[in-house]
């Protein structure tokens, strides 16, 4: 599935997929994942879809055999034949406890070169998907690619390049190359059918309308799109109708309607007409409530005067509705009558009324903020999924970005700020727009003065949205955000803190960044979150700890230079009882590394130093009463570190004072 497909939003009740293809899954979060965040268990519950659906390509098997035994694959094959989503098929096979998946973009706006070692975490899974690349990217990234294989290896990560089509291959690369192959069509279809719930003994029929589809070779993301209509088909289907006329719908839906739609829009010449035809293509399957409530804001934004007829001379919402061609369910929901006609109408008024666009922006954020008990967030999310879709198709993502930044800017509820972080994502995770939605978030959080709530809605699509597949973006950027930070509670350093605390690669790669940095105050305040003293000495999920890495002892002593310099005692105490703690708790050598690094940094204050050493003595001391574990060890601890302190000095011997002398005081 790597052809590009539209951006649709059909039903918003489930996920919604706008990459390469379509992928449709209907349910809810899994409760067991509740604590992750939305975004994140969208993302995974995607990938499980994808796992369930995937027929497996010709060349799988070997695929997956490779990737096991080398932790490198290089998937070739035309486009259309499922590469893409191998690989990531790929990828989440070998997901494991540690490490996390992150897909390089290597050119991007402060991306690590492919070279880089910093680029690979330890149990990582990493996808480089070239398939769209031209000859240029492809050859610098084939030179690239021996030291990115070397770090892959030496962090027992796993890789996998999707190459172009018909491009060139190094020959000491051949040996990890596979050739993916599309699986039949009809397998295809039949698996999506299944997975859709449509009963076994429906699509196993021989179908006209299924051979007229499949009699033409057609990419997976096409036969994926079509499964889905025949589902959509089957929920608004009349009870005696069967799989040949659900299939028969799904056929009319892939017309081209705008004909059709111009001509009914043609027919409407009244303002409450085309309210109630806009009302309804945007909030396709709301309730007639929230339908009939949508048309009266959109004819109060447009300043449209009143009719001045009688409330009870007016047509009631049946007739007004029939007008249009949509009707009201069972349940009390309105859609169109015919299938995906709401995508139809949507891109024709777009398209053929521009003096509307503007007003559509306006008109949805008041929508969303409706006090309706219909108004739910799967209605809110489908509404401005679909204004975002209008924007992508027709390649205006900056009028989508800026309408994001307003929204956040004027939202007066939660309500507002999700809309906001909504329409962003789709952005983001467009195809043909999502580089550019990356560098736009960059240059918010790097550069921009944020007003109003937009940090807070940056936040959130970093941490959420961007982590999930570009982490060391969503690094980048809640960096900066946090750097200039004014809220009190500090949810871009917190979420910046939570992002770190699942990659030793990430949190290197923030403590490298603060030690390159010029180290302002805010840059001490992310430094004192980040240097948590576990984490630097946890070894469990690799060969040595963090802080056993040269150039990380480097970052840390650069930063607790900064720290022991420039902010008071009281501000850093904390922080240093916590590294005295994990010192006095930690047998090994890791602990005394901690001590030895707290030295390192106070020998570097100059002629200030004498004032640092006692400061981290007084420290020492007062750690005691604190300490987890009772006093006992941190005495020892304590006396460790006046030694270490008195070698700094030249005023003692460079071996540690024996047991005997222990627990003596100054």
């Amino acid at each position: 599935m790597n052809q590009q497909g539209d951006t649709r939003v059909e039903n918003p009740q489930g996920f919604i997929h706008t990459g390469p293809g379509h992928i449709y899954v209907n349910g809810g979060a899994h409760p067991q994942d509740s604590d992750k965040p939305a975004f994140r268990r969208v993302a995974e519950d995607q990938l499980q879809w994808l796992r369930r659906v995937l027929v497996e390509p010709v060349g799988m098997g070997k695929a997956r055999s490779l990737l096991a035994d080398t932790g490198t694959v290089v998937l070739d094959g035309a486009p259309g034949s499922g590469r893409t989503s191998a690989a990531r098929v790929l990828l989440r096979e070998c997901h494991r406890d540690c490490g996390v998946f992150h897909e390089l973009l290597p050119g991007e706006e402060e991306e690590l070169a492919l070279h880089e070692p910093a680029l690979v975490g330890t149990g990582d899974q990493l996808l480089l998907d070239l398939s769209a690349a031209d000859d240029r990217q492809w050859s610098a990234a084939r030179a690239d690619l021996p030291a990115l294989r070397k770090s892959v290896h030496e962090h027992q990560a796993h890789l996998v390049v999707v190459m172009p089509h018909g491009g060139t291959l190094d020959p000491d690369l051949q040996y990890y190359r596979v050739t993916i192959e599309r699986p039949p069509g009809r397998q295809v279809l039949r698996r999506h059918l299944r997975m859709h719930g449509v009963p076994y003994e429906q699509y196993m029929r021989s179908d006209v309308t299924v051979d007229e589809f499949l009699g033409v070779e057609r990419p997976m993301w096409e036969i994926a799109d079509f499964a889905d209509l025949v589902r959509r088909a089957r929920e608004t289907a009349q009870p005696d109708e069967g799989f040949a006329q659900w299939c028969a719908t799904a056929r009319s839906a892939r017309n081209d309607r705008r004909r059709e739609v111009a001509a009914l829009v043609a027919e409407l010449r009244e303002a409450p007409q085309r309210a109630l035809l806009i009302a309804v293509s945007m909030l396709h399957g709301a309730h007639a409530d929230v339908i009939h409530r949508a048309a009266q804001l959109l004819l109060r934004t447009l300043r449209s005067p009143s009719d001045g007829v009688p409330l009870l001379q007016h047509k009631d919402l049946a007739e007004r509705l029939a007008e249009i061609s949509a009707h009201t369910g069972s349940s009390g929901h309105v859609r169109f009558e015919k299938l995906d006609y709401d995508s139809a109408v949507r891109a024709h008024l777009w398209d053929h009324m521009p003096d509307l666009r503007p007003h559509l922006g306006t008109w949805a954020a008041s929508v969303v903020d409706l006090n309706d008990p219909h108004v739910v967030p799967a209605v809110r999310d489908g509404l401005v999924a679909r204004l975002a879709g209008q924007y992508l198709r027709t390649g205006r993502g900056d009028g989508l970005a800026s309408l994001a930044e307003r929204w956040s800017v004027e939202a007066t509820s939660r309500a507002g700020l999700e809309a906001a972080v909504h329409a962003l994502t789709c952005g983001l995770e467009d195809p043909a727009h999502g580089r550019e939605f990356r560098g736009r978030i960059y240059q918010w959080c790097a550069y921009r003065r944020l007003r109003g709530e937009f940090a807070q809605v940056l936040v959130r699509i970093c941490a959420d949205v961007l982590a999930a597949s570009h982490p060391d973006q969503a690094l980048l950027r809640l960096y900066y955000l946090a750097r200039r930070e004014r809220d009190p509670a500090q949810p871009a350093l917190q979420a910046l803190d939570d992002l770190v605390a699942g990659s030793h690669r990430l949190r290197r790669r923030l403590l490298d960044r603060l030690a390159r940095s010029e180290l302002h105050l805010s840059d001490l305040d992310i430094f004192l979150r980040a240097s948590d003293p576990v984490p630097l000495t946890d070894s469990s999920d690799i060969s040595r700890a963090l802080v056993e890495e040269n150039e990380v002892q480097r970052s840390l002593i650069t930063c607790w230079y900064a720290v022991l310099a420039e902010l008071p005692r009281a501000t850093w105490q904390p922080h240093a009882a916590r590294w005295l703690h994990r010192a006095a708790d930690d047998t090994g050598h890791r602990g005394e590394l901690l001590l030895d690094l707290l030295v390192r940094a106070a020998e570097r204050c100059g002629g200030r130093r004498g004032e640092a050493f006692a400061a981290l003595y007084a420290s020492a001391r007062e750690a005691e009463r604190t300490a987890p574990g009772g006093p006992a060890r941190s005495v020892e601890t304590t006396e460790l570190l006046l030694h270490k302190i008195s070698v700094a000095q030249g005023l003692g011997p460079a071996a540690p004072p024996s047991a005997s002398a222990k627990g003596t005081q100054p």
